[in-house]
């Protein structure tokens, strides 16, 4: 059989294709990142699939997911691909700027769209479902907004291992409205995602995973604009204090600190204790408690493992018994 080069080359890439069309076993190159001929082809099948596509809109929330579908339209549409980011309460104004940011990385279009989860009753209800009503109220917004812009398919970064990573509502939103996922389609899980983020040189190739604010709030107990200002404020305190994989839940009015076992130790002094104790009465928890089971996503979630209250360092704020 005879090897023959394909189009790919022109993307700076180097598959190369025997004529039955099938992957040597070469690694491929892309910029200062190299990935493995199988990964190569699901990235080629899912630019292949958004340049067939007329005009697409990615669901942009600057993680790693929603910027690797974002640079692959990008790669595939030119100007015919736009990055389109939510704005609402239940996101944090750093991942709003984040997102702002990543998005002139990629050198993709990117447009602000408004609205309130909090003007539905469902979502405000916080019960098992309310990923499903925030998803859909988002997406619905994205939807309108690529009519509005004459594009044909609206994409969310769902990848390959999502169906499979728990208590997921927010999936059936995407279902239901025919959102287009080609990390889903294409077979295209988390690690792979990383490595084509890498070999797309984007900065969020390591980013950790972030939900919205309203992830801080326990199943059951209302999600007000009050909780979430106080989680948002919280948490950019943490982050600016140096620590980086963490969430503050709000069990109405006690803040639940988890971090990452990494950095439990710096959080295990007296002197972080009473400066979180002081820094987040200020902000308006009246307990300030710190989890040492560590940061876990999806812990206040109906899936979740919720500790007892015995389970934490508590650092209690000052005048109460």
């Amino acid at each position: 059989m005879t090897a023959v080069r394909d189009r790919r080359l022109e993307r700076g890439t180097d598959v190369v294709l025997l004529d039955d069309n099938a992957f040597l076993p070469v690694r491929c190159e892309r910029g200062s990142m190299t990935l493995e001929a199988a990964v190569e082809a699901k990235l080629e099948a899912a630019r292949d699939d958004l340049a067939s596509r007329d005009g697409v809109l990615i669901a942009f929330s600057g993680g790693v997911d929603s910027s690797v579908v974002a640079a692959i339209a990008n790669d595939a549409l030119g100007e015919d691909a736009v990055a389109c980011t939510a704005r609402s309460e239940t996101l944090p104004e750093a991942e709003l700027e984040e997102a702002r940011r990543v998005a002139d990385e990629i050198g993709i279009r990117h447009e602000v769209v408004s609205f309130s989860e909090l003007e539905s009753e469902d979502f405000v209800e916080n019960d098992d479902d309310r990923c499903y009503h925030c998803r859909t109220m988002r997406l619905g917004e994205m939807e309108a907004t690529a009519r509005k812009l004459g594009l044909g398919t609206v994409c969310d970064g769902t990848n390959a291992d999502d169906p499979g990573a728990g208590h997921r509502p927010g999936l059936q939103a995407v279902e239901e409205l025919d959102i287009h996922s080609p990390l889903l389609a294409h077979d295209i899980g988390k690690a792979e995602v990383r490595a084509i983020a890498d070999h797309y040189g984007l900065s969020v190739a390591d980013k950790p995973s972030m939900a919205c604010l309203s992830s801080r709030i326990p199943t059951g107990l209302e999600v007000t604009e009050e909780r979430l200002t106080r989680v948002e404020r919280a948490e950019a305190l943490l982050r600016q204090w140096g620590f980086e994989q963490f969430r503050v839940r709000d069990h109405d009015g006690l803040a639940r600190i988890e971090v990452a076992p990494d950095e439990l130790e710096r959080a295990l002094t007296v002197e972080f204790a009473e400066t979180v104790r002081e820094e987040l009465s200020e902000i308006g928890f009246d307990h300030v408690t710190l989890d040492l089971h560590g940061y876990r996503t999806g812990s206040v979630s109906p899936d979740g493992d919720d500790p007892v209250v015995e389970d934490v360092f508590a650092a209690e704020s000052e005048g109460d018994d």
